[in-house]
């Protein structure tokens, strides 16, 4: 009788290394699914200052665009009313020079820093924050679905109600999942 009670005992002491093990899997792939979510937002942050920053350059440059706009359609009024060529050509010079430097302020391919790149330059980054902000939800929704999964493993540890454990298995497969989704196809579902 106590070889049987022994050995009772001994199954369910190997069932519980198994339910040990699969615990870990699961803190496994939740420090796995926490460190992706973190990296994902860290670089969505960095995406959307900078966008902010980007932005706030296309501001700057369509303001002194539209300054340096004003004051040469101002002068052309001047230029009008000028009596004496030297003043006119002097006057048509600046003139020039101003709205050569609003064209420059409205388009500069050189070094991208024109309003119309910098906008484009703002929307990529934009859709880089957007892009890691997906992954985020999806990594931190695999987080939980991996944390609630341990608890239930780990209730069954002590309760051995197997409904437990089925729970902790779906939730592991939706963990997984996420995680899954988040890496390769983070568009595809928009959580928040």
């Amino acid at each position: 009788m106590s070889s049987h009670g022994h050995g009772a005992g001994h199954s369910s002491e190997g069932e519980n290394k198994y339910i040990a093990i699969f615990i870990s899997i699961l803190a496994l792939f939740l420090a796995i699914a926490e460190t992706m979510a973190k990296s994902a937002q860290t670089n969505s942050i960095t995406y959307n200052v900078e966008a902010s920053n980007l932005w706030a350059f296309f501001q700057a440059k369509s303001i002194r665009r539209t300054n340096v706009e004003t004051a040469a359609d101002a002068m052309d009024i001047d230029i009008k009313l000028a009596k004496d060529p030297a003043t006119k050509q002097l006057l048509e010079k600046r003139v020039a020079d101003w709205r050569a430097a609003a064209a420059r302020y409205r388009s500069e391919p050189a070094t991208q820093e024109g309003s119309n790149e910098l906008a484009g330059r703002a929307k990529e980054a934009e859709k880089k924050r957007d892009l890691y902000a997906e992954k985020y939800h999806h990594f931190e929704v695999a987080s939980a679905a991996f944390q609630i999964g341990i608890v239930l493993a780990s209730v069954f540890l002590i309760t051995h109600v197997v409904y437990t454990l089925w729970g902790a298995a779906l939730l592991a497969g939706i963990g997984i999942l996420f995680t899954l989704i988040g890496l390769l196809f983070p568009s595809a579902i928009h959580l928040f």
